[in-house]
């Protein structure tokens, strides 16, 4: 019997995840090529959703220094901001996220929101609509690694107090987070919503194999919980 569900958050919590003129922007605040900017965004993900960049305005004076420029504190400041508001502009919310949540919480099932990410989800989430929705988050960049490394897992049943046997993983399978999951004893289901394709993502799982759904309001046949009316 399921008892707990832990979503990925990029392109499973929101849409389809496409940059879109914030990272230009912000390349220009700081004073930067927004090409290459992009480009080096691309090479340090791995590291950066790991921790090893630090904090916002370390991270964003590290990755100025890697393009031969040296930022003002104003700059960096302004950067920031911008980071947070591209990181809503490029992936909102699917509009089933919040009734599923709700549903699920409702019908007694405990939530966590695990992804791997960099310093913005965790100053954004806490004051996003989800907030108050699930009863924990896992940020790859607090706990020093990503997915499928089991401590992304294992934290999040321990944030749960659930055997893994007894939790469900969704998500569209970046990161190869589905086999992460079931290598940890989780159930995994992967998302395959009609938007999905030409998304961004990195490691992405393509050959796996296991169940699929095409929408979340799925996950609650899943677990037997009725989506909630109103």
């Amino acid at each position: 019997m399921i008892e707990a569900v832990c979503f990925d958050y990029f392109n499973t919590c929101t849409s389809a995840v496409r940059r879109g003129s914030g990272h230009r922007w912000t390349a220009e605040v700081l004073g930067v090529d927004s090409s290459a900017w992009v480009a080096l965004l691309d090479r340090t993900y791995d590291e950066r959703v790991r921790g090893a960049y630090g904090s916002q305005f370390a991270g964003l004076r590290r990755l100025c220094g890697e393009l031969g420029v040296e930022p003002s504190i104003a700059q960096l400041r302004v950067a920031a901001e911008l980071r947070l508001a591209t990181l809503m502009d490029d992936a909102p919310l699917r509009p089933q996220t919040i009734p599923v949540l709700r549903s699920l919480r409702e019908a007694g099932l405990r939530v966590a929101i695990v992804s791997d990410c960099w310093w913005e989800l965790p100053a954004v989430l806490p004051r996003s609509p989800v907030a108050g929705l699930f009863d924990g988050a896992v940020y790859s960049v607090q706990v020093g690694h990503a997915k499928p490394h089991p401590a992304m897992y294992a934290t999040a049943c321990a944030l749960l107090d659930v055997d893994p046997a007894r939790c469900l993983y969704v998500g569209d399978g970046g990161g190869r987070e589905l086999s992460g999951a079931t290598r940890f004893g989780m159930a995994a289901v992967q998302l395959r919503a009609p938007d999905l394709g030409s998304h961004l993502t990195f490691h992405a799982e393509p050959d796996w194999r296991g169940p699929s759904i095409e929408s979340l309001e799925e996950v609650l046949t899943l677990v037997g919980a009725p989506m909630l009316v109103g």
